[in-house]
């Protein structure tokens, strides 16, 4: 099972090093030392620790969807070019491009601040791991 040093954790989970030291400390989040004597965390504790995060963002539709890849954040942007336009929506450390039509911008009253869910349905999702990392 991989390990990550603190600061590779607080990278992941987009969070300051002292808020991992600080869950730790708190008991949310376990830590273990390496054979070099550094405070490191479990890949899967790491994994678990980001689910909760994501949950606790809060979905605020009421209404049930068969999608399951939603992501709660705010719209950063909004380009409009003819009937069309792009919005970009920041969900904790993604950023969600969307391609709608300039009409449902303005339905939905869509701008820079403005809560959003960005709802993800797709058939291939591609999965790539970084050079050297097992």
């Amino acid at each position: 099972m991989p390990q990550y040093r603190i600061s590779e954790v607080a990278d992941l989970l987009a969070v300051s090093d002292d808020t991992v030291r600080r869950w730790i400390d708190a008991g949310a989040l376990a830590a273990s030392t390496d054979g070099s004597g550094r405070l490191v965390v479990d890949g899967a504790e790491a994994a678990r620790r980001a689910v909760e995060l994501a949950d606790a963002a809060g979905d605020p539709s009421s209404v049930a969807r068969s999608a399951r890849n939603r992501f709660v954040g705010l719209v950063t942007r909004v380009q409009r070019d003819g009937v069309m336009a792009q919005v970009d929506i920041q969900a904790g450390p993604h950023r969600v491009v969307s391609l709608v039509s300039a009409e449902a911008v303005d339905e939905l009253g869509l701008e820079p601040g403005s809560l959003a869910v960005a709802v993800v349905k797709a058939t291939s999702v591609i999965v790539e791991t970084p050079q050297g990392a097992r």
